[in-house]
């Protein structure tokens, strides 16, 4: 990773701060991004405390502007992992609001529809580059009271592909990773029910987000150099079963 720059959406907090510390760690530029600049920098500063390098863009990606804002803000980049989502809670699909579902594809399919078509150009142009869009296995797999949610990373995983097919030609190469139950800093507090939820996984046990970031490596990195449009997944085996 030495000499690369790398982009990580949504690393102001949870898995997205894995990811950014894990490149740093393997020699890249971080920039790291986010709405909230406080975050942001606290993370930029314990990358910076570990010997890394890296600096933040904020960044609101519900909107157009905002990531136009972003990708100018952080010029060429080598690998751009698209990890911002909006979260949802569970619930019964009569019950979302309609505005609820505008600001869910603009956040989770819009922005990174838009990002990639921004980036993914100038990698094309140098003939070498990694995408990694972070998906979910709610994107695999039916799940009740994540109709939303679900779809919207449904659609992420279709996209993994299609840019596979009209990037890989140029050296750019495009995969997702599709984290299973992970326990972040939000997830903490409900570590009975990701028990419970991942009990019947062959692994028995929730992911770690620095298990998802080490997955996250190996499909940028120069190991996984003929690795195109797949989905890697990281659930323990939930998925698979």
């Amino acid at each position: 990773m030495n000499g690369r720059t790398a982009l990580v959406t949504g690393s102001t907090d949870g898995i997205g701060v894995a990811i950014a510390r894990a490149r740093a760690t393997g020699g890249a530029q971080v920039i790291v991004s986010g709405r909230n600049a406080e975050r942001g920098e606290q993370v930029v500063q314990s990358i910076l405390d570990g010997g890394g390098e890296a600096r933040f863009a904020g960044a609101d990606l519900s909107s157009g502007a905002g990531v136009r804002a972003l990708a100018a803000a952080a010029g060429p980049v080598d690998i751009l992992v698209n990890n911002a989502a909006m979260l949802l809670a569970p619930q019964p699909t009569t019950d979302v609001p309609e505005d609820v579902i505008d600001q869910a594809l603009a956040t989770n399919i819009k922005a990174i529809f838009l990002l990639t078509g921004l980036m993914a150009p100038a990698m094309a142009d140098r003939g070498t580059g990694a995408i990694v869009n972070v998906g979910s296995i709610n994107g695999l797999v039916g799940m009740a009271h994540s109709a939303l949610y679900s779809a919207t990373k449904a659609a992420i995983h279709s996209l993994t592909k299609s840019w596979a097919a009209e990037y890989g030609p140029s050296g750019v190469r495009v995969n997702t990773v599709a984290p299973g139950p992970t326990i972040t800093p939000v997830m903490a507090a409900h570590a009975d029910r990701l028990q419970r939820i991942t009990a019947r996984a062959p692994s028995q046990r929730p992911s770690t987000p620095e298990q998802i970031a080490a997955a996250v490596a190996f499909l940028v990195s120069d190991d996984a150099a003929n690795v195109h449009g797949a989905t890697l997944s990281v659930d323990g085996g939930l998925s698979a079963i």
